[in-house]
């Protein structure tokens, strides 16, 4: 049992032929790194971590970054302690639809390259609180299925970076900027 473990980052870090994971009694209640844990499963077609407890997690970056099979992914997180996200679904290119609005981001930083590469083809992340977020490069850059995408509650007013935020969107059929605030850029 890993009842008094704090770090599972790399834990499955290039598990490439991992066909199947069950990780049903996996205590993560502990746990404040995740980053790069499911890195590279690039055979992993479904995952369910809705029993993560995850309300003392810090670190998300890159957590399922080159899954590039994943399908189905829930999730049910408590991001609430969460300061990075940079990476976190990056080259997910067979995950088509992902729920994700009721993450808690106050406290995030980074989304660099969050969704990049992936296969998402509609996300609303409107409710995602961006005010500390510094970092949106790449953030859907080369999402070819993207068609839809709910940005209306977006603050960004520490925005420093924002290149290729939209790059490779070929599909993105409209887009609202109006609340973005970019005089730090």
């Amino acid at each position: 049992r890993f009842i008094n473990v704090i770090n599972m980052s790399n834990l499955f870090y290039d598990c490439n032929s991992l066909q199947n994971l069950n990780i049903e009694n996996l205590k993560v209640e502990n746990v404040i790194d995740m980053s790069n844990m499911f890195y590279g499963c690039s055979s992993l077609t479904s995952l369910n971590l809705n029993h993560f407890v995850t309300s003392k997690v810090i670190h998300m970056s890159g957590m399922f970054d080159s899954c590039s099979k994943l399908k189905s992914l829930s999730l049910n997180f408590d991001t609430s302690n969460v300061e990075d996200m940079y990476l976190m679904f990056t080259d997910c290119i067979s995950l088509k639809s992902l729920s994700i609005s009721s993450f808690n981001t106050n406290k995030v930083n980074d989304m660099f390259g969050m969704f990049k590469n992936s296969g998402i083809e509609s996300i609303d992340v409107g409710g995602f609180d961006t005010k500390k977020v510094t970092d949106m490069g790449d953030m859907f850059g080369n999402c070819t299925s993207l068609k839809q995408i709910n940005l209306n509650n977006f603050n960004t007013e520490n925005l420093i970076y924002i290149n290729g935020i939209f790059e490779g969107c070929i599909l993105l059929e409209s887009l609202n900027l109006s609340t973005f605030n970019t005089k730090k850029i």
